[in-house]
C-alpha cells in the first residue's frame, strides 16, 4: 500500500503554528499556565494575532482552553510538541557535529526544519546518529554522485531542476 507523501506546503503545521505550540508548552512548564497575553509577550506579537492563531490551533484540536482562559496543549498537541522537540534536537546535533555548522546556524536551521520531518525521516535520523555515536558506521556511502564537483559552487551551478528525485 502506497503512503501519500506530503510536500512541505501540505504539512498540517506551519512554522508559525509550531512557535505557538512550543511557547504554550514552555509557559506551562515555567509558569504553570499560559494565556494569550503571555504568548503575545513571549513572541512579541499583538494579542489579536495570538488570539486568531490560538483559535486555529483549537480548531485543529491541538490546544484547549479551560474556564479560567488558561491554554494547554491537548494530548495531540503535546504529542506534536514532543515530535518537534525531538526533531529539533536531532537536527541541531546533526548539523553541528556531522555537517560542521556553527551552533548559531545549527540552531536557526534546526528550528526552521523541525516541523517538516516525517516520522520516517526522524526515526532514520535518530538511528543514524545512534549508529554514528556507537561507532557502527564503518563505511558511509551516498547514492548521489558528487565526485565530479570540486566545490559547492560547481554543484549549485549544475542544478537544473529536481531530476534527482525519482
Amino acid at each position: 500500500m502506497d503512503k501519500k507523501i506530503h510536500h512541505t506546503h501540505e504539512n498540517e503545521l506551519t512554522h508559525s503554528m509550531v512557535h505557538y505550540l512550543l511557547t504554550i508548552h514552555k509557559l506551562r512548564e515555567v509558569n504553570g499556565y499560559a494565556r494569550v497575553t503571555d504568548i503575545a509577550k513571549d513572541l512579541n506579537l499583538t494579542k489579536g494575532s495570538v488570539s486568531t492563531a490560538v483559535n486555529n490551533l483549537k480548531k485543529k484540536s491541538l490546544v484547549e482552553e479551560n474556564e479560567s482562559k488558561f491554554l494547554m496543549l491537548s494530548a495531540r498537541g503535546h504529542e506534536e510538541v514532543h515530535k518537534i522537540l525531538s526533531s529539533r534536537t536531532l537536527l541541531f546535533y546533526f548539523l553541528k557535529d556531522v555537517v560542521g555548522a556553527s551552533e548559531e546556524y545549527a540552531h536557526k536551521d534546526s528550528c526552521l526544519m523541525e516541523h517538516l520531518l516525517s516520522n520516517e525521516t526522524r526515526t532514520g535520523l535518530f538511528n543514524f546518529m545512534k549508529k554514528l555515536q556507537m561507532g557502527e558506521l564503518k563505511e558511509l556511502k551516498t547514492s548521489i554522485d558528487l565526485e565530479k564537483y570540486s566545490n559547492i559552487d560547481e554543484f549549485l551551478e549544475d542544478q537544473k531542476g529536481d531530476t534527482y528525485l525519482k
